[in-house]
C-alpha cells in the first residue's frame, strides 16, 4: 500500500515536471510584446478630459473584451491625440507604424487619406468616413480592395435631419447659422439651402479654424439676426463643445449637433450615430482583421442605429418650450 502511494506521488511529480516544461515556454512566448498584437487609435482632436463627455472609445475598448481582447494582455493599445492639426497627426501616424502596429483606427475620410499616404500594408479602420469612394481610399463600399475599410458616414442624410428637427423643435426659426471648421462642406451645401428652403428657412455659414474666433464668430451671427445654430460635425469642435454650447445660449441660439455628447455638453440637441453601435461595430472590425480578414474584403458599413438627445436644461435657460412631438422621439432627454 505504501509503495504504491510513494509510486504514485512520483509519477505524479514527474507529470507536473513534463507539464511545466511543456507550458512555460508557451507562457513566455505569449508574454513577449512582439507575439501581442498592437492596435494603434489615432485622434485629430485634443484627450478628452474626466469631465468631457463620453466618446466611442469606451463602447471600443469593451468590444474588444467581449471578444477576448483586453488591454495590456492580449493586445497592446496605441492612444495618440493631434490636438486638431494635420501635420501633427501625419508625424503620429509614422510614429506607430515604426511600433510595427497591426491596425491603425482613425477617425474619419481626411486622417484616413494621409495614413494611406505612409503606408498601403497596414489595415486602416475609418470609425465615420465620408465620400470614401470619392476620395479613392476604397474602390466600392461592398469591396474596399485596399488596406481601408471601416464605417460610412450619413453626413448628408443627417445634416439635413438636423434642419428638420430644429423646424419642429423652434418652429419660428427662419435663419439658421451654420458653424463649421477645417472639414469642407461644400459639395453638400446646394441639398442643404434647399432643404432649408424647403422649411421656410435660410442658411447662414460661419467658420472657426482656430480657439480665438468662437467670440467673433457668435458675434456675427447675433448680428445677422440668426435665431438657431447648426454645428458641422469637424474634431476640431470636440474640446470646445462646452464653450459653443454657453455661447450659443448666451446668444440665444437654440443648437444643434450631431453626435450624443453635443447634448451632454450643452446643445439643445444632439443627433447622430449610436455612440455604443459605433464602438462595438469598429471593435468587430478590429478583432476580424486581428484574425485574418484583410481590409480589401471587409464592407464598408453604414451607421444602422441613431440617437436623438434633447437638452431640457438649455431648453429652460433659453425659454424655450419643445413640443411633445418631438420629445416622444428622443432617446434620452437630460433634466
Amino acid at each position: 500500500m505504501g509503495c504504491s502511494v510513494v509510486w504514485g506521488t512520483k509519477l505524479l511529480t514527474e507529470i507536473l515536471i513534463v507539464l511545466t516544461t511543456l507550458v512555460l515556454p508557451l507562457v513566455a512566448v505569449a508574454q513577449r510584446p512582439g507575439h501581442v498584437p498592437r492596435i494603434a487609435v489615432l485622434e485629430l482632436s485634443s484627450p478628452p478630459s474626466a469631465s468631457e463627455p463620453t466618446s466611442w472609445h469606451e463602447a471600443f475598448r469593451h468590444g474588444l473584451r467581449e471578444r477576448g481582447w483586453v488591454e495590456g494582455h492580449t493586445i497592446a493599445m496605441e492612444w495618440r491625440w493631434a490636438e486638431g492639426g494635420p501635420e501633427r497627426f501625419a508625424a503620429l501616424v509614422a510614429e506607430v507604424l515604426r511600433l510595427q502596429v497591426a491596425v491603425l483606427v482613425v477617425p474619419n475620410s481626411r486622417a484616413a487619406m494621409i495614413a494611406k499616404q505612409a503606408t498601403s500594408t497596414i489595415p486602416i479602420v475609418v470609425v465615420g468616413g465620408g465620400g470614401l469612394v470619392e476620395n479613392g481610399l476604397v474602390a466600392s463600399l461592398a469591396r474596399p480592395g485596399g488596406n481601408v475599410t471601416g464605417l460610412a458616414t450619413l453626413t448628408p442624410q443627417l445634416t439635413l435631419k438636423h434642419l428638420e428637427l430644429l423646424k419642429e423643435a423652434v418652429p419660428g426659426v427662419t435663419r439658421v447659422a451654420v458653424l463649421q471648421a477645417l472639414s469642407s462642406y461644400s459639395r453638400m451645401w446646394p441639398k442643404m439651402e434647399a432643404t432649408a428652403r424647403s422649411l421656410g428657412m435660410e442658411l447662414q455659414l460661419f467658420e472657426v479654424r482656430e480657439p480665438t474666433a468662437f467670440d467673433s464668430a457668435f458675434t456675427a451671427m447675433t448680428q445677422a439676426q440668426a435665431d438657431a445654430l447648426m454645428v458641422l460635425g469637424d474634431p476640431f469642435f470636440t474640446p470646445y463643445l462646452a464653450r459653443i454650447a454657453a455661447l450659443a445660449i448666451q446668444h440665444r441660439l437654440p443648437s444643434i449637433g450631431p453626435w450624443r455628447r453635443d447634448a451632454e455638453a450643452g446643445y439643445l440637441m444632439g443627433y447622430g450615430t449610436s455612440v455604443p453601435d459605433h464602438g462595438q461595430r469598429i471593435a468587430a472590425y478590429v478583432d476580424k482583421i486581428l484574425k485574418g480578414a484583410t481590409p480589401a474584403d471587409l464592407p464598408v458599413e453604414q451607421p444602422m442605429k441613431f440617437e436623438l438627445v434633447i437638452n431640457l436644461k438649455t431648453a429652460q435657460a433659453l425659454g424655450l418650450p419643445i413640443p411633445p412631438t418631438i420629445l416622444f422621439q428622443a432617446n434620452e432627454v437630460i433634466r
